[in-house]
């Protein structure tokens, strides 16, 4: 089913009956205070209609930042699959859409301005949680889009728009649940274990494949992926020790073999039928733990020394995801704590250029480009790079 289909009339505006003109005009006029410039009343974003189906949406209102909140001009988007899964598998009508952005902000709200960590003008970069059922107009598919400030990073001036985005925010979350909260892997980013252990990456070629790469090697551990062989080279590149072909009859074993039966961390970001069923035969014999991003068959886990779970990256803001089960996830307060200072040490990594963006492709159309582009990364025509969207090509920073 294509993303693109037409929807009626009457699904056009599914949000805007809760804003009246006097509340918009006081809305432009507390944000242009706070940023002296000139920022519109209304935008177009990218917006579930009637069967969850994605559609470009115009005059929509831009909303005014809470005081722990910043308002940011998105200058550019990258494109994952959640966002055209989620739409497809919990359609919402009303929901705005997309993940990953970069941009320069235009407000502060007092909390934050007090703070000081951001200023006006500032480029920065992160995610929000799209087709947020708890928060429906949360969603980077916008042209200006307010998010909380402790899940923000500043972009360093060596990096562009797009590459900001090609580290990706979605990414950076999901692998703080993943590697330290599901697998639990000793050490840390800043601070690598002295007792080095195997962590099978699958797919390592992928958008989050290449920053666990990187996160796992930061925390002192060996790595080894799964990829097809066009992309050894690449997955190397960004620290991987062995990578094996995951077409090979023979990859478990092989992998079995190279860990010496003592495999007992996995990291898969597909969790279908055959990764599943490579992870499980590549663990060692004591077994181990097995991080999963997607919704598996849990009775294709027939080891019971194979711990399994299914992490959303989603709940790093302590906040959980209000989704149906499995992929629903209560409040954890104490994850939230953790993620800021987490995301302090993120941000210092990659000022020090000590994690660097996927490789990217730019797709030229702005906010009309997603759609298509979010078709050709379902259809499974993307490999070994992330694909990001710039919106505007009129600031003095490259896109």
């Amino acid at each position: 089913m294509s993303l693109t289909h037409k929807v009626s009339a009457k699904h056009i505006l599914p949000l805007n009956s809760r804003y009246t003109l006097s509340c918009l005009n006081n809305l432009k006029k507390s944000i242009v205070t706070m940023t002296n410039t000139n920022v519109p009343i209304l935008q177009r974003a990218i917006v579930q209609h009637e069967n969850g189906i994605l559609q470009v949406t115009p005059d929509l209102p831009i909303q005014q930042p809470s005081p722990s909140q910043l308002l940011v001009r998105v200058l550019c988007v990258a494109l994952n699959p959640c966002d055209f899964k989620m739409p497809l598998r919990f359609p919402t009508p009303g929901l705005w859409d997309g993940c990953d952005f970069a941009g320069r902000i235009v407000a502060i709200g007092s909390e934050a301005a007090k703070e000081g960590r951001f200023s006006i003008g500032d480029e920065v970069f992160g995610a929000v949680q799209g087709s947020n059922q708890a928060d429906p107009t949360s969603g980077a598919y916008c042209e200006y889009l307010i998010v909380e400030q402790d899940f923000v990073f500043h972009i360093p001036k060596n990096l562009s728009f797009a590459s900001a985005s090609g580290i990706s925010g979605t990414a950076i979350a999901t692998l703080g649940i993943a590697l330290f909260w599901s697998l639990r892997v000793s050490g840390a980013l800043d601070a690598p274990t002295s007792t080095q252990e195997d962590v099978l990456i699958y797919g390592g070629s992928s958008t989050l494949g290449l920053l666990a790469i990187q996160m796992v090697k930061l925390c002192g551990h060996r790595v080894i992926t799964t990829c097809s062989p066009r992309n050894f080279e690449l997955v190397r590149s960004y620290g991987a020790d062995l990578a094996f072909d995951y077409h090979s009859a023979t990859c478990a074993k092989d992998i079995r073999a190279a860990t010496k039966n003592a495999l007992r961390y996995v990291l898969d970001p597909f969790s279908d039928v055959r990764s599943v069923s490579i992870c499980q035969e590549a663990f060692g014999r004591t077994g181990g733990r097995y991080c999963g991003l997607e919704q598996y068959q849990e009775q294709l886990f027939t080891r019971k020394t194979v711990k399994h779970e299914l992490v959303m990256g989603g709940a790093i803001s302590g906040k959980g995801v209000q989704l149906p089960d499995p992929y629903g996830v209560p409040p954890n307060p104490e994850i939230g704590l953790w993620a800021r200072s987490w995301y302090g040490v993120v941000q210092r990594l990659i000022d020090e250029s000590k994690i660097k963006p996927t490789p990217v492709e730019t797709l030229s159309g702005g906010l009309d480009a997603v759609i298509p582009g979010l078709d050709r990364l379902r259809n499974g025509y993307v490999s070994g790079k992330k694909l990001v969207v710039p919106l505007s090509t009129d600031d003095h920073k490259s896109l």
